[in-house]
């Protein structure tokens, strides 16, 4: 007879065989004193304990030391028994004494008679989820140190409806609350009343909600109510499930920035209006230009008239070259001066500073002595230019020298370099003043004494600027107020020396021409008449566009000087409507204009002039152009012009 198996028992088998099977928790019992009795290969393989190795052995085997003097693991059997459950995390040990982060929890169990029958204890490995979470909490904590740390940007958090929640040192830096002082507080605060009450701050948000994100840049108020320019960027943050948990807002104060910006617009609007201003300038200084031409060419018997006539000449040339260094300065902060390089002879830049110079320094009575080596010096550059710093050097040493003064100007070369002094025994320079008389429209504070002559306080910087874009330098140095100065320019040596080709004077004859002069401007247009009749041409003269047209039919010029701002009719399309309905395709056209940089005369190249002169009209200049208009037409009755 087969004995008939019991259901309890065979649940028994089936639950112990489920228990072992299990690897991925240590499962095993304690009797009530808390010794074990069981012995998965769970616990086998979390704790590194065989069967026979284990049981029997109190349980407290598990636990560091430090636990098992507090008593640790006696109080958790006592909480087990006392709740009927025990849970925990903390540090366990392994057979080979390595720790390991557990998860336990301890059951108590109770016989048929409600006796203590012993713990089940369950103990999960979390050693791996515990490294992920410490990484991210160090990660978190990393974050959250850069960004209190952040100095330049105000960090913080705002929750859904704009209230404060964190504040960073940057945030504190810029806006001037402490975290005690703005935390749990609504961010409007930091608008301006009429952007609270044209609801912006409500708008920016919505916005960050619509769309994720959100930048504008305005007025934000500190917490001591004065205003700064602000970049703001409102970000939406959202939980996994995609739920609104509030906003980052990082504000970045723009202040410098927007005054570099309105620094900017207004030295734009500067330079435009300098122009401008030089254009009117040039339009009145034209005719007493030519006022002063037509003095020259005529004789005059009276030694107070040749007197005045000449004390016009300097002061106007004077004031032209302010004109002059204004529009250079614009050009140079723009970038619009371009370099015409060559090959340089830098004795013929010396000469010709020197010779335009020269009735200053006659003036104060100086003695300019010029110590030039024997063989010749190249440099790579503009001749114009550079005659352009040296001039101004020269005169700087001729205005702030007491009459009877000494210049000397000496030139030499060191190791492939070219060096420039100008040295003079003048009011000299205080150290203070030495590192600045190169900044726009500063003066050294000596010189104020002489400021009835003193100019713009432009030219240092404009010699400079110019020395600067040869790749070269300009240094000053002074022993002190009333020692002196020496100003050096430093200019790279030309590697290539090319001996340039002399060029014979021209033999051409002057002849004379048919000029018509076209100029709203009566007094300009009248003395030009004037100066071009006195040098043997016959000329006539039109007020206007429509005019200057009509006596272009008539009189058949071989010479046409056309002013370009003209009322009505512009000088562009005046030339345009000459050649198309006078016959005046054949004429020599000179734009003749207040606007004189190298954009102005690319212009009218492109537009078809044969010239450029810029007012007030240099009698050199004119010359030039008059024998180069003889020479399109095969002019030879007279010897050719020369400046009188």
């Amino acid at each position: 007879m087969i004995a008939e198996s019991r259901p309890e028992n065979t649940l028994e088998q089936r639950l112990q065989l489920l228990i072992e099977a299990v690897t991925d928790y240590g499962i095993f019992m304690l009797d009530p004193g808390g010794h074990i009795v069981s012995w998965n290969s769970g616990a086998q393989k979390l704790k590194g304990y065989k069967r026979e190795e284990i049981l029997g052995k109190h349980f407290s085997i598990f636990y560091p030391p430090d636990a098992v003097a507090s008593g640790w693991p006696e109080e958790e059997l006592r909480l087990a028994k006392l709740r009927g459950r025990f849970e925990d995390e903390g540090w366990r040990l392994r057979k080979d004494g390595t720790r390991f982060w557990a998860n336990v929890t301890i059951t108590a169990l109770y016989g048929p008679m409600g006796e203590l029958a012993g713990f089940a204890k369950i103990t999960r490995d979390l050693t791996e989820r515990r490294r992920h979470e410490e990484e991210l909490r160090v990660s978190e904590e990393r974050f959250r140190l850069l960004v209190d740390s952040v100095q330049d940007y105000a960090i913080f958090m705002l929750s859904p409806s704009g209230i404060v929640e964190s504040w960073n040192a940057g945030a504190e830096a810029i806006k001037g609350y402490r975290p005690d002082e703005i935390i749990g507080h609504d961010f409007r605060v930091f608008y301006a009343p009429e952007d609270r009450a044209a609801g912006k701050p409500d708008a920016a948000l919505k916005t960050a909600l619509e769309h994720g994100r959100f930048e504008t840049e305005g007025w934000r108020v500190r917490k001591d109510g004065g205003m700064f320019w602000a970049n703001v960027v409102i970000t939406a943050v959202r939980s996994p499930a995609g739920d609104l948990r509030g906003f980052a807002k990082v504000t970045r104060d723009m202040s410098e920035r927007r005054r570099l910006e309105e620094l900017e617009n207004s030295s734009r609007r500067m330079n435009e209006f300098l122009a401008m201003l030089a254009h009117e300038l040039r339009n009145p200084l034209a005719p007493i230009r030519n006022a002063v031409t037509i003095m020259q060419l005529e004789t005059l018997t009276s030694p107070v008239l040749r007197n005045c006539r000449d004390v016009i000449d300097r002061q106007l040339s004077h004031v032209t070259r302010l004109v002059d260094d204004l529009l250079d300065v614009g050009r140079l902060s723009t970038g619009k001066v371009t370099l015409r390089k060559e090959l340089v002879r830098l004795s013929d830049v010396v000469s010709r500073s020197v010779e335009t110079v020269r009735p200053l320094i006659t003036t104060r009575r100086h003695v300019l002595e010029v110590h030039q080596p024997e063989e010749p010096v190249y440099v790579n550059g503009d001749s114009t230019r550079l005659s352009q710093v040296l001039q101004n050097l020269l005169v700087n040493a001729a205005k702030y020298t007491p009459d009877n003064g000494r210049i000397d100007l000496r030139v030499r070369t060191d190791e492939g370099m070219v060096y420039v002094y100008v040295q003079d025994n003048g009011r000299g320079i205080a150290a203070e003043d030495l590192r600045r008389i190169f900044q726009l429209f500063m003066q050294a504070e000596a010189a104020q004494s002489a400021a009835a002559e003193s100019g713009l306080g432009i030219g240092l910087t404009l010699a400079r600027s110019l020395a600067e874009m040869h790749g070269g330098s300009i240094e000053a140095t002074s022993p002190g107020l009333g020692q002196g100065s020496t100003f050096t320019l430093r200019l790279p040596r030309a590697t290539q020396v090319l001996v340039p080709s002399e060029k014979e004077d021209s033999d051409e004859t002057a002849g004379g021409l048919r000029v018509l002069v076209v100029d709203d401007n009566r007094d300009s247009a009248d003395s030009a008449t004037d100066v071009l009749r006195l040098l043997g041409n016959q000329v006539e003269s039109a007020y206007g566009g429509e005019a200057g047209i009509q006596v272009a039919r008539r009189f058949h010029p071989h010479m046409i000087l056309l002013d370009l701002a003209m009322p009505g009719m512009d000088g562009y399309e005046a030339r345009r409507r000459m050649i198309a309905e006078a016959g005046a395709s054949t004429a020599y056209l000179v734009a003749m204009t207040g606007f004189g940089n190298e954009e102005d005369k690319k212009r009218t190249r492109g537009a078809g002039f044969d010239a450029h002169l810029t007012k007030p009209v240099e009698l050199d200049a004119l010359i030039a152009l008059l024998n180069e208009a003889r020479t399109r037409f095969g002019k030879e009755a007279a010897p050719a012009f020369t400046s009188p």
